[in-house]
């Protein structure tokens, strides 16, 4: 097993990378996330790696991080019907930690949306790796949004109190934001879930 290539990037496209290791240049293919890590032509690269061993070829696929390979191996050995080719286009489609949080949060209309994945599929992701990523998925996906301010940071912590009561990511992210601003922004996040929770009494 080929678990990683540590040398020199000699050539790169969106689709796949060429790696030069001691005189050897190995091919490999890559989700657009992991081109959008690589360095510069000429440059030292360490390119994680999955063999795909087939009857006709044997196939390597490169990740920039450890995350994106995980992901990768997670969606071809526990989701039935993806292969690689459409784990790749996940991953090209969609950052890591925004679809643990669709799939923890049960979004099939922001899965169906990945090229090569319909309706069908993203319920059948849902299905199979919901219980695998788990509820950390949604409180990942929130808090790493974005580096958030002090606002964002005071709805991000009213979200998170609401789904450890029970409610559902996108209802505990729509009842803050209309508590909000009813409230004003000088509300704080106690004040805030309180008030979410009358309001849904």
């Amino acid at each position: 097993m080929i678990t990683f290539l540590h040398g020199r990037l000699v050539d790169a496209l969106p689709t796949q990378a060429t790696v030069e290791v001691n005189g050897v240049g190995y091919e490999a293919l890559i989700p657009l996330s992991s081109f959008d890590k690589l360095p510069a032509p000429g440059r030292p690269v360490m390119l994680l790696t999955h063999l795909v061993v087939r009857e006709d070829a044997h196939v390597l696929y490169g990740f920039m991080t450890a995350a994106e390979r995980e992901l990768f191996r997670l969606l071809i050995h526990s989701v039935s019907g993806i292969g690689p080719k459409t784990a790749l286009n996940i991953l090209s489609g969609i950052s890591v930690t925004a679809f643990r949080g669709a799939v923890a949060g049960s979004d099939i209309k922001l899965l169906s949306q990945i090229s090569g994945v319909g309706k069908k599929t993203a319920e059948r992701i849902v299905i199979e790796l919901k219980d695998k990523i788990g509820p950390g998925g949604v409180l990942e996906a929130l808090s790493a949004r974005r580096a958030l301010s002090a606002e964002d940071q005071k709805v991000n912590d009213a979200v998170l109190a609401l789904i450890a009561l029970g409610f559902k990511p996108a209802e505990a992210h729509e009842t803050i934001r209309a508590t909000q601003a009813l409230l004003g922004p000088s509300a704080g996040v106690e004040e805030l879930v309180r008030a979410s929770l009358r309001k849904g009494a």
